[in-house]
């Protein structure tokens, strides 16, 4: 006889079983789309996080990135306009602004405080024809914008037309359709600040071209950067009327050039309900190129397959982190920084490997495998954004390297913050090698490390010519730097758009000799091995052991006076001496030391904290909050982590702190919602924090996983008890570069009260 018991219990367990499986079941078909994660928006008006609210510079509160579509780390994004001009610090969309002025294919390098350049507009308006941007501009509502990574839509109020857009990585396609029967006229206009640029129309061939050419900021602002902008359209619809325009008048001539907001305008007749494709290629070297482009990946394909494809593309590339996890607005907040922090650098060549010389005079060259890119913001990137492409495409960073190292070869010196195709000297540092040796360190090295290496070691060792000194070319203030092991007050660094700031270059070129010491001793050269390891010291040569932190420095040995830790300082860059003086990440035992053991560097990373120096919306002090892992209680680092996680990012236009840069700030997001932090890229070492979500698996280019598993004694709890990496106990709070992508499960175990200090 059956015990009823073991019925009743057996029962029980089915139900428990299908429960769980069905859960199972519904959790991972809602994770199969991650897109619908990624709010496009996030980082386009005022940012209303907690750091924002106490930053003198108003420029820093804006995140400055825009709703892009285009496929990952494409040449071209496509954006609604809301914003004229290519101006400097002005993105081409903000949130706040009320007028739509069209749509715009930019080269915007998002989250930036930079330019815009070799863009044009599209901008389909009804009724009379009117070319001047008072009258096309258009009110718009944010209810009927959508944005997605592949997709974005808005409805034209005035005009009543629903413009659409999807894109690929040359090329935009906007599909116009008419909610009333009118006639429809399409803008187009290069965006040009200079009053430069070409544009013409074909009205028998239904195609558009031109070009917006492109000038330099930062050293040789104003100058010819060398290549344009080009664009090629098509629409296929007969036009019924077409000319140029500039400023206020037209005319029925085909082309214009070269005077003041220039453009072309195809003139249609659309009934209600209809539609009208406009197809746009676009180049850096050509408008045959643009053509070509948008033959090769528009092929016959429709605005649909298109969107397809490149939603595709997005799915695969934001699931190879997947997050099984219930709360649905950090996931949201996840997905989006992960969107960001792929937006850059930028493909530059053509569907047939053609590229602008780097720093040329509009010649072209052509990449025999792989891609070039450009648009690097190599001082914010280096730390986490260029790490996070390492980790989850190395191929891709492959290919970020070998194009530093063209760049090199074409221009005669590693650039030190190469965009829009020049030098520029833009920011401080030399982190083109540190990149380039974090990337060495972690195996990725399929390019010419010995060219690399003759770059990397002229900027260390040697003083361009004066020409190339003021094109921007070497290390600023190196002669300096190599006589006194610290770039004293008395150089101002004149020739550069941030004078001064020697200290902080002094810490920054002491971080990248470092960096060329490790290539160096793994390529024999032992006395550039034993120099260099010697100037990655240099740190202590601007340590003031009396205020217990970095201080600007004279040639003679005395300090600069007064000595004001927590303001902004002529030899700081963007930051102040105490922010800085916690920027020595290949050596945190030896600043440690300097200031007087772990429980100084304690209680000195507790001030910064307490004071509310710390902060977050600039990159200076993105490693400070990890750095309590150097002392007795790492649980600090678990605590400030999740309250940066928590107070800094939040759904909403207004969610990201200032400036995202490139992806730097939403790429910090990423590695710290995971659990790990490269405080020293370089190393191949992440220090360990707790990880947000309860359970990710991030896949890797080897076909290899890794699954991270989050172990909560209680809701609250925040703080680490171990970590388990294969049945093995992690310790000292690191993991390697090896160890993650080796795969495997990686679990984390927390508790809601802080443990025992280390001693």
């Amino acid at each position: 006889m059956i015990d009823k018991h073991y019925i009743k219990s057996g029962i029980i367990f089915l139900l428990v079983f299908f429960q769980v499986n069905l859960l199972i079941y519904f959790s991972y078909g809602q994770q199969q789309s991650r897109i619908k994660y990624v709010q496009p928006f996030s980082g386009t008006s005022a940012s209303t996080t907690m750091a924002s609210q106490h930053i003198e510079d108003k420029t820093e509160r804006l995140a400055n990135t825009i709703p892009a579509v285009a496929p990952p780390f494409a040449m071209t994004q496509w954006t609604p306009q809301t914003q004229l001009t290519e101006t400097k610090c002005l993105a081409p969309y903000y949130y706040s602004n009320k007028k739509i002025y069209g749509f715009r294919a930019t080269h915007w390098i998002s989250g930036s405080c930079t330019q815009d350049y070799g863009s044009f507009t599209i901008t389909p308006i009804s009724g009379q024809l009117r070319t001047s941007w008072n009258e096309v501009a258009d009110n718009y509502s944010h209810d009927n914008e959508v944005a997605s990574p592949d997709y974005y839509s808005i409805t034209l109020p005035k005009h009543q037309l629903k413009t659409e857009i999807t894109a690929t990585l040359r090329c935009g396609m906007i599909r116009i359709t008419a909610l009333k029967s009118d006639s429809v006229y399409i803008l187009i206009s290069p965006n040009s600040d200079q009053n430069k640029g070409f544009i013409k129309v074909d009205q028998k061939k239904g195609e558009i071209s031109g070009y917006n050419p492109v000038h330099r900021i930062y050293q040789g602002w104003g100058q010819p950067a060398g290549f344009s902008g080009y664009f090629f359209i098509q629409i296929k619809k007969a036009f019924t009327i077409s000319g140029t325009y500039t400023e206020r008048t037209h005319s029925n001539q085909p082309s214009i050039s070269d005077k003041k907001d220039i453009g072309v305008f195809a003139g249609f007749k659309l009934q209600k309900g209809e539609e009208l494709i406009i197809r746009s290629g676009t180049s850096f070297t050509s408008i045959a190129a643009a053509k070509a482009n948008l033959e090769k990946e528009f092929n016959s394909n429709n605005f649909d397959a298109v969107r397809t494809n490149t939603k595709a593309d997005w799915e695969k590339s934001l699931a190879q982190i997947k997050i099984n996890d219930g709360n649905e607005k950090k996931k949201k907040i996840f997905y989006t920084a992960l969107y960001h922090a792929q937006q850059h650098p930028r493909l530059f060549n053509d569907v047939d490997g053609s590229y602008p010389r780097f720093a040329g005079n509009y010649q072209n060259e052509k990449i025999s495998r792989g891609n070039y890119y450009d648009d690097f913001s190599m001082w914010d990137i280096y730390r986490a954004q260029l790490p996070l492409v390492e980790l989850l495409q190395p191929q891709l960073a492959n290919s970020f390297v070998n194009s530093l190292i063209i760049k090199g070869s074409q221009g005669g010196w590693l650039p030190i913050f190469p965009c829009w195709n020049s030098y520029t000297a833009a920011m401080i540092g030399d982190h083109s090698t540190a990149f380039i040796a974090s990337a060495y360190q972690k195996g990725i090295r399929d390019y010419d490390i010995k060219e690399a290496y003759r770059l990397m070691r002229q900027n260390a060792f040697e003083m361009p010519d004066s020409a190339d000194y003021l094109n921007g070319k070497g290390r600023r203030g190196i002669n300096s730097y190599l006589k006194y092991g610290y770039i004293p007050m008395e150089d101002s660094i004149p020739n550069a758009f941030h004078k001064k700031e020697q200290v902080s270059r002094t810490l920054e070129y002491a971080y990248d000799d470092y960096a060329l010491s490790i290539i160096a001793k793994d390529l024999g050269k032992q006395n550039d091995y034993n120099t260099l390891s010697k100037r990655a010291l240099n740190y202590k040569n601007i340590f003031d052991q009396e205020v217990g932190m970095v201080r600007g420095k004279y040639s003679n040995g005395t300090w600069y006076k007064p000595y004001l830790a927590d303001h902004r300082e002529p030899y700081i860059t963007e930051g102040t001496p105490r922010q800085y003086t916690f920027y020595v990440p290949h050596d945190m035992p030896g600043l440690m030391t300097l200031m007087g053991g772990k429980k100084n560097l304690e209680n000195e990373l507790d001030s910064i904290f307490l004071k509310k120096e710390y902060w977050h919306g600039n990159e200076p002090g993105h490693q400070i909050p990890f750095l309590y892992n150097y002392t007795s209680n790492p649980w600090k680092t678990q605590k400030q982590v999740t309250k940066i996680l928590n107070e800094e990012y939040d759904e909403g236009a207004g969610g990201l702190s200032g400036n995202d840069d490139a992806g730097q700030m939403s790429a910090w997001y990423v590695f710290a919602s995971l659990g790990f932090y490269p405080v020293d890229p370089v190393s191949g070492i992440y220090q360990i924090t707790n990880p947000t979500f309860n359970q990710t698996t991030i896949s890797f280019n080897t076909g290899k996983k890794l699954d991270v598993k989050t172990v909560r004694l209680s809701k609250n709890a925040i703080y680490l008890s171990k970590v388990i990496l294969n049945g093995k106990i992690l310790h000292n709070n690191e993991i390697t570069h090896q160890q993650l992508i080796s795969g495997g499960l990686l679990t984390f175990y927390l508790q809601e009260k802080p443990p025992l200090s280390k001693k």
